[in-house]
């Protein structure tokens, strides 16, 4: 029999996919959100998906929509490196009040499991890579508002961590790295390069877009279909007090992603090198051995998930 859950944030592109997923697994499933960046209607593929519109701040709506759940996956969050510097206000307020509201609800509602989906901006600037799980967290520049995502999301991890809800009889933290796939937004590194390749071929222009950096920076991508998988396992067999990494142990450079992006596409793709923002990763890559033990196939980066989020950004 399946679980009832309420999943924050679940008209956000990991949101959605979970949201989705889970339905097809048996789930019973509402979608808890704003709404403010996404259109629900033509993204819901379940019909029996429950919706809830509110805002994840507002601490009324919220403890007066989780109850009866047997579990909530707080996704709720401000994503997109242009809204780190821009809007870092914004992003730690939802943050904040957000995992504040739910671990309330939790205590109030007696949700008996808490799935907090963090990020691996926590990490910053990791001296270890592949980076384990419990590698030190450090917020190297607090004057730099970018760190308003990974602060927010370390923020979050302290309080669900200290808070001892006693009606939980389950939670554990998810730290995301580089999922990427259709409909994902327009702020991340792969739907970025595809947005400004796009641009290039509708005006039948040479293909040669800037790029952050020099294209010798790496990040180790899973695409959305293998990450919902993973999560799958941990719903099933994740262990409470515990940090779990979903992600792939495949480092890839940018470069060769736009290389590979010009043979799906079929033309050349030049590049030229700009300069990288204050705070950004050069590298980035999970260690995975954890959920590994507990079932989870190492995916690698392949062409059949870039060539479907290449075709969905080219055709929306």
């Amino acid at each position: 029999m399946g679980k009832k859950i309420l999943i924050t944030g679940g008209g956000g592109f990991i949101g959605l996919a979970l949201s989705n997923f889970l339905s097809e697994q048996g789930h019973d499933v509402t979608i808890f959100d704003n709404f403010s960046r996404v259109s629900r209607n033509k993204l819901i593929k379940k019909k029996d998906i429950k919706v809830v519109k509110g805002d994840i701040r507002d601490r009324n709506i919220v403890l007066n929509n989780t109850k009866n759940f047997d579990t909530i996956i707080h996704a709720a969050y401000i994503n997109g490196t242009k809204f780190f510097y821009t809007k870092p206000e914004l992003v730690l307020d939802v943050a904040i009040k957000g995992i504040l509201n739910v671990i309330e609800a939790c205590r109030k509602n007696k949700v008996k499991e808490l799935i907090l989906i963090s990020s691996s901006e926590v990490y910053q600037l990791p001296k270890k890579i592949p980076t384990p799980e419990d590698v030190p967290l450090v917020i190297p520049d607090v004057m730099n508002p970018r760190y308003s995502y990974g602060g927010g999301k370390l923020i979050s991890e302290l309080l669900l961590m200290h808070s001892h809800i006693k009606t939980l009889k389950k939670f554990f933290i998810v730290r995301p790295h580089n999922v990427y796939g259709e409909n994902m937004g327009r702020e991340h590194v792969i739907p970025e390069l595809i947005i400004k390749i796009k641009k290039k071929l509708k005006k039948n222009l040479q293909t040669n877009i800037k790029i952050q950096g020099k294209g010798s920076e790496t990040r180790a991508f899973i695409y959305i279909g293998d990450f919902v998988k993973a999560f799958n396992i941990l719903l099933k067999k994740g262990k409470t007090r515990n940090i779990y990494h979903i992600g792939s142990s495949q480092e890839i450079t940018i470069k060769k992603i736009i290389d590979k992006i010009s043979k799906i596409i079929n033309k050349k793709v030049y590049f030229t090198k700009g300069s990288l923002k204050a705070g950004s990763v050069k590298r980035r890559c999970p260690d995975i051995k954890k959920i590994k033990k507990l079932g989870f196939k190492n995916f690698k980066f392949n062409n059949f998930g870039l060539r479907k989020t290449i075709n969905w950004y080219l055709n929306n």
